[in-house]
């Protein structure tokens, strides 16, 4: 009897060991999909980056939907104690919605990130409510641009986390009518938004005083219908940044981190089931006719100068290679000045914006970040890229 017991207690075991193999193996996400295996280097390649002395990042991410694409703005200050830079991103579900606070990360209005984590992780340290694509692990929904800004004082780099984290205790609070915002504080798409919430930390954190923070204002005849022409729009208020630090004698340069284009992850609160492969990876627009456009080329001067200029600034592309699924940098000659920089973009936006309403073939004068390079077009060209290890 005792003999069966045992056997019957072993085979207990199996079975249940089993089980365990066949769910955890059936459940076990893929690549680049949230909880599922990341790129092993992550912290190699966040080294190598490293090495150049920059101060602070300003990432534009790509927008992932058809039309009125404006993208997402945020901003990393570098962090000699971490190894890391720290992300502040405005979270678009910190609105007060009852779904929102039952489904997603609300804790905070500015979520505070470790860089690598809100560019390349699968899980995050914000808990199992943060948003996959958005709060962490963007490269695998959408490509980011990183604005990096070289020579920032230190004391400016304090005001901004100080008033960032400012910006969370007006929301914890229930703040109302503060000098950045004329209601209460909470996220809006259009009216306290992460383009307006990074522009306000620079206004009036780090004392730039005349940059042009924008407030929409609600229609007298349709309280319920925001002016969007008067949101605060990510790429301009990043057109305005770059002038601004180019003003103050900062350096700057550009990183591309690409989007991954094998994510099989589908968002469940998503109303459109779309794999995240298949989202749109488009260039924020600015507020134009081009907003509106379906995929495709940009044809208005605004768009086409922001994407030559952040192509001029251009240093390095860092992307998953789908084989080995590890990061790749790929560096390129040296980066132009802003000045050369935005002249360039500037003269080359302009011609072409005049050619594309004529609908005949032409090779376009500039290159858009993200876009693929021609060697008949620019010095920069994949003879002079070359691979970091």
């Amino acid at each position: 009897m005792a003999c069966k017991k045992q056997f019957c207690s072993k085979a207990i075991l199996w079975c249940a060991a089993t089980v365990f193999v066949f769910v955890t193996g059936a459940e076990a996400a893929d690549f680049a999909t949230r909880g599922g295996p990341e790129p092993a280097n992550i912290d190699a390649v966040a080294d190598v980056l490293r090495q150049d002395p920059y101060d602070m990042e300003l990432l534009i991410s790509f927008g992932t939907s058809k039309g009125g694409s404006a993208g997402h703005l945020a901003l990393g200050l570098r962090d000699p104690a971490s190894g890391d830079d720290m992300v502040y991103s405005a979270n678009f579900y910190a609105d007060r919605k009852p779904a929102h606070e039952k489904h997603f990360y609300t804790d905070d209005l500015m979520i505070r990130i470790p860089k690598k984590e809100y560019l390349f992780r699968t899980a995050s340290s914000l808990g199992d409510k943060a948003s996959f694509g958005l709060d962490f692990g963007e490269i695998y929904k959408r490509s980011v641009v990183g604005v990096r800004v070289y020579g920032v004082p230190a004391g400016e780099k304090h005001a901004l986390a100080a008033f960032f984290k400012r910006i969370n205790d007006d929301y914890h609070n229930r703040a109302t009518k503060t000098e950045y915002h004329d209601s209460e504080i909470r996220y809006n798409y259009l009216r306290l938004n992460c383009a307006k919430t990074i522009g306000s930390g620079f206004k009036y954190g780090a004392g730039y005083k005349d940059l042009g923070v924008t407030s929409a204002k609600l229609l007298p005849a349709r309280t319920n219908v925001v002016a969007a022409a008067n949101a605060n729009i990510p790429t301009e208020m990043a057109m305005k940044l770059l002038k601004e630090w180019n003003a103050r004698g900062y350096g700057m340069d550009v990183v591309l981190y690409k989007k991954y284009e094998g994510s099989t992850y589908v968002d469940p609160y998503d109303a459109e089931k779309v794999a995240f492969k298949d989202l749109p990876n488009r260039f924020p627009s600015v507020m134009s006719r081009d907003f509106r456009r379906d995929q495709g080329q940009y044809e208005d001067f605004d768009n086409l100068f922001a994407m030559y200029l952040l192509y001029n600034l251009g240093k390095y592309t860092v992307s998953v290679d789908d084989n080995t699924k590890r990061l790749e940098i790929v560096k390129f000659s040296n980066p132009m000045a802003y000045p050369e920089a935005a002249e360039l973009a500037t003269r080359n936006a302009k011609a072409d914006s005049e050619k594309f309403p004529l609908r005949l073939p032409f090779l376009p004068s500039g290159i858009g970040i993200g876009e693929p390079t021609d060697n008949s077009q620019r010095f920069i060209d994949d003879r002079n890229k070359k691979a970091v290890p």
